[in-house]
């Protein structure tokens, strides 16, 4: 055991220096060590595992120099999506998600990620909520609009009018987003292991504030936009999938 130890060590004296370098480069992530680390360690995944490509940062940029809160809205084409976007990010993005999708067994993790959990309906009060106490309080909020994975692949699917109500009566800045190139699998979770060329690509913001449009008009809206920039199709909602974990 001695002769091990200048070994652990050395090992403490890595992951507290790249734990801090983490730190600074995400301008404190989550302001604790193991969450600067976790999005450390995402940067070296998102481009050994899926060589990401990232295009319109300076849109990002833009974004975060608005003070207040902040709607990123993206198209689902895998379940690595959210982890791909938030490896860009150097801040905390709170993530709605299906409660479908959440396996039971890892729940441990979906509440230290603090996921706000939807149902499958996207009939949420008590989801809303949280998502508006969050953004009122300046947070930042990733939504994925068509409610589940884009199927046939390489569609868009209808966006759901729940992303517009959040906009409007949060008064947040939308940062809309497109991803592609991300692997083809049945399972969410599959796409995690399978190496993939993805593209996540951020559009200008848009504040839609004074724009007078509904809930319904935003959505519609975003996911035009979405398909224009994609140039992809736009697909009627297939029907709703059954529990992965059941």
């Amino acid at each position: 055991m001695p002769a091990l130890l200048p070994f652990f060590l050395a090992l403490l004296l890595v992951w507290i220096a790249f734990a801090a370098l983490c730190h600074r480069l995400s301008g404190a992530f989550r302001a604790d060590p193991i969450s600067d680390l976790a999005w450390g360690l995402s940067q070296i995944y998102v481009r050994v595992v899926h060589r990401l490509r990232v295009c319109g940062p300076e849109h990002l940029r833009a974004a975060r120099r608005v003070p207040g809160p902040l709607v990123i809205v993206s198209n689902h084409t895998a379940g690595v999506d959210p982890v791909l976007i938030q490896s860009i990010c150097p801040f905390e993005i709170r993530w709605m998600m299906m409660r479908s999708m959440m396996t039971p067994a890892l729940r441990s993790l979906w509440d230290w990620l603090r996921i706000i959990p939807v149902d499958q309906d996207g009939r949420d009060s008590n989801a809303v909520r949280t998502a508006l106490r969050h953004l009122r309080g300046g947070g930042a909020l990733g939504i994925f609009a068509e409610g589940g994975i884009e199927r046939p692949p390489q569609t868009i699917m209808p966006f759901e009018p729940g992303v517009g109500l959040l906009v409007l009566k949060s008064g947040a800045l939308v940062l809309p987003v497109v991803i592609r190139g991300t692997p083809r699998c049945d399972s969410a979770f599959a796409s995690l292991l399978r190496p993939s060329r993805a593209t996540v690509e951020f559009l200008p913001p848009i504040d839609f504030s004074r724009s007078g449009l509904s809930a319904q008009d935003i959505a519609s809206d975003l996911e035009l936009l979405a398909a224009r920039s994609l140039d992809w199709p736009r697909a009627p909602r297939p029907p709703r999938e059954p529990l992965e974990h059941e």
